[in-house]
């Protein structure tokens, strides 16, 4: 039997929603973390900042641009003690600007993921994967790399069925 961590990182505070600006308390990627608790077995990893991005929507992406273009490493609050007795990680986090946040390269290049299965899900407002998949793949090569699942965030509560079909395609359902 394969056991599985899912890896997330999520910001609530305001969000861009389908046009407009809006406050929430938890995150999108979080909410569906949440939904894929209810499905499968697994533990749960929250990816923290240790200095998070700013709580309004316009000046936290101009820090993400920033640290992208930096390919900066922002410290995390924490990091699982080891990640050696999964065999599959599902790694979940919103596209900022085209791939995955920053912070999650720095959860990433914190262990081997040799020999494990990664699946991707990004939640996003309709930019779907962005390079993200590619990215992943070029962080953890010797990992076998599936094919991600885009979330639409407005819509993550109502991911039920897509996470679903999706864990039953990659075999954990």
């Amino acid at each position: 039997m394969t056991k599985t961590l899912i890896a997330f990182f999520s910001r609530a505070d305001e969000n861009y929603f389908g046009g407009a600006m809006r406050y929430v308390k938890t995150g999108n990627t979080e909410i569906v973390c949440g939904l894929m608790k209810d499905l499968i077995e697994a533990d749960t990893f929250r990816i923290e900042m240790k200095e998070p991005y700013s709580p309004v929507y316009m000046t936290c992406i101009g820090e993400a641009k920033r640290d992208l273009q930096k390919k900066a490493r922002p410290q995390l609050v924490s990091l699982p003690d080891s990640i050696d007795g999964y065999d599959t990680v599902v790694l979940a986090y919103p596209n900022y600007w085209g791939t995955m946040p920053m912070a999650v390269f720095t959860f990433l290049e914190a262990f081997d993921f040799s020999g494990k299965t990664i699946l991707p899900l990004c939640t996003n407002e309709g930019s779907g994967m962005g390079s993200s998949e590619r990215d992943l793949k070029k962080a953890c090569p010797n990992a076998q790399i599936r094919s991600g699942l885009s979330i639409t965030g407005s819509r993550a509560a109502d991911s039920g069925k897509a996470l679903r079909n999706w864990f039953s395609e990659n075999g954990l359902l």
